[in-house]
């Protein structure tokens, strides 16, 4: 196992344990969206767009409008609306305007964004076990706890 600072060969130390730890949590992050991209690639998506696909499964039926959808997702993007059109010119997602304010448009999943999800529910969990199998319960939870009071402080 190397450290950080030899991965990404800086010959001096860090100018504090705070940096060292962001710089830590902000590899660790790329690496694993990376690991998740290669993953999803020969299925023609993206992590965003898998993102996406998931939030709007869990919305069920009713769907969700654009500013839900965008509210909702990991990671911000700059314009949910193209990801979107591109998602539903893909065949992912429908979107319907509505019937009294057109100005409305409810997102839902497509039947062949919800057999996509399907196909990759087992592959994407056996991910998460090869990128997390080396931590017991009891440190999964440490980690998610600490990631939650960082983010409560941002």
């Amino acid at each position: 196992m190397s450290t950080l600072r030899e991965e990404i060969r800086q010959g001096r130390p860090f100018a504090s344990l705070e940096q060292e730890a962001h710089l830590s949590l902000l590899r660790t992050a790329a690496m694993l969206d990376h690991a998740m991209a290669e993953a999803l690639r020969p299925h023609g998506i993206t992590p965003t767009q898998y993102n996406v696909l998931r939030i709007l499964r869990g919305a069920g039926p009713g769907g969700l409008c654009r500013n839900e959808v965008r509210e909702r997702m990991v990671a911000r993007v700059p314009d949910a609306t193209r990801l979107l059109d591109r998602m539903e010119a893909a065949g992912l997602i429908r979107r319907e305007r509505g019937e009294e304010d057109r100005r409305f448009v409810t997102t839902r999943i497509s039947e062949a964004g919800l057999r996509l999800l399907e196909e990759l529910d087992e592959p994407v969990q056996a991910l998460h076990r090869a990128h997390f199998g080396g931590l017991d319960d009891v440190e999964l939870r440490t980690l998610i706890g600490l990631l939650e009071r960082i983010r409560a402080a941002l």
